[in-house]
């Protein structure tokens, strides 16, 4: 009598797919975990954002309390436990606008340094330079131009009395006032 093999353990499962394709088009338990991160992450982003802008992002209110309660959550564990969680109501949330929030928050931030940067620029030109006040006056004619040279007057006259490493005098920062409502970003 032939003794016949057993069949291998695990070889007649079926999970319901007959369709190799179906079984490809699933995303794999690493591209779970990614998008599960990238969500927590976006999640992380948007409860960082000031209270202003997130009041203007249109969410769902599950969402809206789990990150203030994000916000609140002083402990490590309870601040990964609670942005898992933000991370699972993100699935319901529209993700494009939370980036869109975010990006529009960074940018908005960037251009405000920029601005800075600028009239930052300005003034040590102006100070240092009296050509800079003519490309100044074509730039920015509507300028009030003898305000503008006495600020500038005044702070040259306190750089050349002042040690460099000096603490900047009060005419530094008012010329700076002065230029900076008047830098445009673009």
């Amino acid at each position: 009598m032939a003794r016949r093999a057993a069949p291998h353990r695990g070889t007649d499962i079926h999970y319901g797919d007959d369709d190799p394709a179906a079984v490809d088009a699933r995303p794999s338990k690493t591209q779970l975990k990614r998008q599960s991160q990238d969500l927590q992450t976006l999640g992380l982003a948007v409860s960082e954002l000031s209270a202003e802008r997130l009041a203007a992002i249109d969410l769902p209110d599950a969402l809206r309390i789990a990150i203030v309660e994000l916000r609140r959550t002083k402990s490590h564990e309870g601040r990964r436990r609670q942005l898992q969680y933000v991370g699972k109501l993100m699935r319901s949330a529209d993700e494009a606008a939370l980036r869109e929030a975010v990006a529009a928050a960074t940018l908005g931030s960037a251009k405000a340094t920029l601005a800075l940067h600028e009239a930052e620029r300005w003034r040590a030109e102006l100070i240092a330079d009296d050509d800079a006040m003519t490309r100044w006056q074509q730039m920015h004619p509507d300028t009030d131009t003898q305000q503008l040279r006495s600020l500038v007057r005044a702070a040259r006259r306190d750089a050349a009395a002042l040690a460099p490493e000096a603490r900047q005098p009060k005419s530094f920062r008012e010329l700076f006032q002065f230029i900076r409502p008047l830098i445009q970003t673009p």
